[in-house]
């Protein structure tokens, strides 16, 4: 081997081992492969950053403003909430959580579908009176098996497919990876629904310890018309929120206070809550909820412009000693009073017959520039915006539906490529209010993308300097191999570094790998490339491999032990399944 392959085999194993025994994120020490393959003259700097005009990278980048337009609107949650329904048993509640993840991460980024489906799974499953250790890992799966069924489906899928279209010139279509994907979807679905209740610990939900946070009192009223009225109390979620509890609802004048989970609601109830500042954001995310402080939408600012912000006020606040009525706060901030905590506590009583006193904490309904506009005021000792708190726009969301099915079909039908339909998704979403300009831009997930960019450069050095030849060679040294054998070493090799390093990294460098072991056995590079993105993808035995396995570690809390338990016996079904149906699909 030449020096340059023995320094990119000797760097790949320094990026490997950082990434798994250190602290130092991924995005760094990716780009640190990067500029060392370029200084060294391993690389040139064309090549080394050609990752970053990859047509999958640019095509996962505009998919993250699709998928934000989705969130902004509630689009998500909107329709978890009519397809997951009320199940009598453990098996059922399976049952319907995993199809319409699968579905819907299919079609859309698994990570986003996970961040929205997780507070609805927690306040389903105290609803059902299941834990939520039962519910929340199966969620994580089944958005990982649903989005190896199409090609925008997860962004493994979209690096491996731009590797294609670079290296290669094959393209793939947007289905065409279902006629795996749905099964291995059916049969870690199946798994799921069977033994994930037996694997699983019930460990209960992690629930805010309400009386150790800032409390607030919150109230709102029901819509009408509404997806609420009619409804009970815990059909509409509010039984068990994460973050706060009905106390009371007031009917026309008439208080009840003792509310049962099968109380009806009525259209004008208002419904008074008790619970952290978070327990607002929640309330603001139901369909058929509004805030019953009518100071809230006299505000002069768009629902996008918005967001939760908690101030304390200091002793040169103007209106100290003066009633919320009369201090006229709206009109002097543009920002309206959804809370008053004091001393930790909710301050009982109407809110505009409530008096301002010095460190009292407000909980506002604000602009997104009020934190920085009034941050060094000495009105306030203290500002501070709520993360993820500007209300979704629902009345849009049938409209953001609407352009992911339009991007699905143009793609689906070959009229335009999937970056060519993303783009035009993208535009749609801002051009129609779906997202504004200045949110798309923060939707995008720039490590994730210098993560993916950057691991480029070490897979095309692996290509360039021979290394890759060297491993296959070494692969294929433990005697005769058939294709079969291969192909299942390849999807093995790559399962096993998705689960030590992000999934992304894991397919970029096994590609140039599995390219050269088809070449030195003569046959079709297709089915290695298949192998290499569903493997890639198949992160089920550690939560560090795929980043859904992490966004459900601490709602659930789950120890390292759990996905083991139920991940090894998923992956062994899922892998047999992916390495047995490949080569009928796509011939050696």
């Amino acid at each position: 081997m030449a020096w340059e392959a023995v320094f990119t085999l000797g760097l790949l194993v320094v990026v490997l081992g950082s990434l798994v025994l250190t602290r130092v994120s991924a995005d760094l020490i990716l780009m640190g492969s990067l500029v060392t393959l370029v200084i060294t003259g391993v690389l040139t700097p064309a090549s080394a950053l050609s990752g970053f005009a990859n047509p999958g990278v640019i095509t996962i980048a505009t998919l993250y403003v699709v998928a934000a337009g989705l969130k902004e609107t509630g689009a998500v949650q909107w329709i978890a909430r009519r397809l997951l329904g009320h199940p009598k048993t453990s098996a059922g509640a399976q049952a319907r959580l995993v199809a319409p993840t699968g579905i819907l991460s299919a079609f859309m980024n698994n990570t986003a579908v996970v961040a929205m489906f997780i507070p609805a799974v927690q306040d389903w499953a105290q609803r059902l009176n299941i834990s939520a250790s039962k519910l929340l890992l199966p969620l994580s799966y089944a958005a990982i098996l649903g989005g190896t069924c199409t090609l925008i489906g997860t962004s493994t899928n979209l690096v491996v497919d731009g590797l294609l279209q670079s290296r290669l010139d094959i393209h793939l279509g947007l289905f065409e990876l279902a006629w795996v994907g749905v099964p291995l979807l059916i049969v870690g679905g199946v798994f799921l629904v069977l033994f994930a209740n037996r694997l699983l610990p019930d460990r209960g939900g992690l629930n805010e310890e309400l009386e150790q946070v800032r409390e607030y009192g919150v109230e709102v009223e029901v819509v009408s018309p509404g997806p609420l009225v009619g409804r009970t109390v815990a059909e509409a979620g509010l039984r068990a929120l994460n973050y706060g509890y009905l106390t009371e609802i007031d009917r026309q004048g008439r208080l009840i206070t003792a509310v049962e989970p099968d109380r009806t609601l009525q259209a004008g109830d208002r419904l008074y809550f008790v619970g952290a500042p978070e327990c607002a954001s929640e309330l603001r995310r139901i369909q058929g909820l509004k805030p019953a402080n009518g100071s809230v939408h006299k505000l002069d600012l768009a629902n996008h412009q918005r967001c939760l912000v908690e101030v304390v006020l200091g002793p040169e606040f103007a209106a100290l000693g003066q009633t919320v009525r009369d201090s006229r706060f709206r009109s002097r901030f543009n920002a309206a009073i959804l809370s008053i905590s004091r001393e930790g506590k909710r301050v009982p009583g109407k809110l505009g017959d409530i008096q301002f006193k010095m460190g009292d904490t407000l909980l506002l309904e604000a602009s997104q520039e009020f934190a920085q506009q009034y941050r060094f005021r000495r009105d306030f000792l203290l500002v501070s915006a709520l993360n993820d708190s500007t209300p979704p726009d629902f009345s849009r969301a049938p409209t953001a539906l609407g352009i992911l099915l339009v991007m699905v079909a143009v793609s689906a039908s070959g009229l335009l490529s999937i970056l060519e339909a993303a783009f035009l998704a993208a535009g749609a979403m801002i051009m129609s209010g779906c997202i504004t300009a200045s949110r798309a831009r923060r939707s995008v997930d720039l490590p994730v993308l210098v993560v993916i960019a950057s691991s480029f450069a070490l897979g095309t050095a692996m290509s360039e300097t021979g290394a890759a030849n060297w491993v296959a060679g070494s692969l294929l040294s433990f005697g005769t191999l058939t294709p079969w054998v291969a192909l299942a070493l390849v999807y093995l090799l790559t399962a096993t570094f998705t689960e030590v390093i992000t999934n992304n990294a894991a397919a970029v460098l096994m590609f140039p790998i599995a390219l050269a072991v088809s070449e030195q056995l003569g046959v079709s590079f297709l089915p290695f490339a298949v192998a290499v993105m569903f493997a890639a993808s198949a992160s089920f035995i550690t939560p560090l491999g795929y980043q859904t396995n992490l966004m459900v570690y601490g709602p659930g809390r789950y120890q390292f032990t759990d996905y083991m338990r139920i991940g090894i016996p998923l992956s062994l079904i899922v892998g047999a399944t992916a390495v047995l149906l490949i080569p009928f699909v796509w011939s050696f």
